[in-house]
């Protein structure tokens, strides 16, 4: 059993020490645990100390990313690896890195296919009132959405296992945390719940200038992500709405036409043909996104079927051995780290000194030769 424990970092040297000697060196039932940094575009020594703490393994990004796709690159290194179970923490040291045992037991019992950290926020100390109420609201949204009943859905302090991790896929580009609850309550996945306790606050979240655009964006990935799983909810809904609102004034209207009347009340008939086009609309909408639905489904499973292929026992790379033909053999870097004439980055993703088509889904090149080289 191979866990992988994935660390994305902007500009945490400070903190970074901290996450990385709490972590766990040995864990019953995990034969081998690994530390992945993504490196999202730091400008700091997050990288060098990182290295110096005897950290191996490590995705790069030229520019910052964002959390969403450093969590998607790291997870592709990690099955690429050869992962079981991949956790996610962050760089910031909020969560207890000590409890990263206790967080793997409900896979590794084979109890639930996700794991997920219980922050119980109504205990942070440095949470404001507003935000608790907002964190229980925000959660409850989720488990609507998803059919799930979990107390801390934006906790990103979790656990997948190597087969949730196939199935799901994140498209937003804010947050996973959200996105993935959803899907893994709508594909049928298991996840559980492990109470934790946060550490003491280190700074202020990069993620968001404000909790207003935390919500804001949150809410945005909620409703995407819940209409891609059930439009038939949103717009079936909206359907009867406006028929609703196109039935009583059109009602009113033939009421007033039996007392003869209507002529001064042609207004309701106009609002009732408005409310009659939503309803339409609605119908012609919920049809749209049915036929969506049936093409995403089938596109996912062809994607799993890829991903089954791609991560196959013969595909995977030895994450024990850092040797440069081995690290050139990681599907980020199709060119062997000599190729250019330009050394690799030892123990990590090297990039290679020409452009590289896998650039989009993983980022760890630059237009510029010199620029892509250099490590920040």
């Amino acid at each position: 059993m191979r866990l992988f424990v994935q660390i994305p970092c902007l500009n945490e040297e400070q903190t970074l020490p901290l996450v990385l000697a709490g972590i766990p060196k040995e864990i019953p039932g995990i034969d081998e645990i690994h530390i992945l940094v993504v490196d999202d575009g730091s400008s700091d020594r997050t990288v060098e100390v990182a290295r110096s703490l005897g950290v191996e393994h490590f995705v790069f990004h030229t520019r910052n990313m964002g959390l969403a796709r450093s969590f998607r690159d790291g997870v592709d290194y990690a099955l690429q690896h050869g992962a079981d179970i991949v956790v996610n923490t962050d760089g910031d040291n909020q969560y207890p890195q000590e409890r990263i045992a206790d967080l793997v037991q409900p896979l590794l019992r084979g109890e639930a296919d996700i794991a997920i950290g219980d922050r119980q926020t109504k205990t942070i100390e440095h949470f404001s009132g507003f935000k608790k109420v907002m964190q229980g609201v925000g959660s409850s949204v989720v488990n609507f959405a998803a059919e799930t009943d979990l107390p801390d859905a934006a906790s990103g302090f979790r656990a997948y296992s190597r087969e949730s991790l196939i199935r799901l896929n994140v498209v937003t580009q804010f947050s996973y945390c959200m996105e993935t609850i959803i899907q893994a309550g709508n594909k049928r996945l298991r996840i559980a719940s492990v109470p934790i306790k946060t550490n003491p606050k280190t700074r202020e979240s990069r993620l968001f200038k404000n909790i207003f655009q935390h919500m804001a964006r949150s809410g945005q990935a909620i409703m995407r992500s819940y209409i891609m799983f059930k439009p038939h909810a949103v717009f079936l809904t909206l359907a009867v709405v406006f028929a609703i609102g196109a039935l009583v004034p059109f009602g009113r209207f033939l009421i007033l036409t039996w007392l003869g009347l209507a002529g001064e009340h042609i207004q309701s008939l106009i609002f009732g043909s408005a409310m009659l086009v939503g309803a339409l609309l609605s119908v012609a909408l919920l049809v749209i996104s049915d036929m969506l639905r049936t093409n995403r489904t089938l596109m996912e499973d062809a994607l799993e079927r890829i991903k089954l292929v791609q991560y196959s026992p013969e595909r995977l790379l030895d994450p024990n051995d850092l040797s440069d033909a081995a690290i050139s053999r990681h599907p980020s870097v199709p060119l062997a780290p000599h190729a250019a004439g330009v050394a690799p980055v030892t123990g990590g993703v090297p990039v290679a000194g020409a452009r590289i088509a896998h650039e989009e889904s993983v980022g760890v090149v630059d237009d510029d030769p010199a620029e892509a080289t250099r490590v920040r």
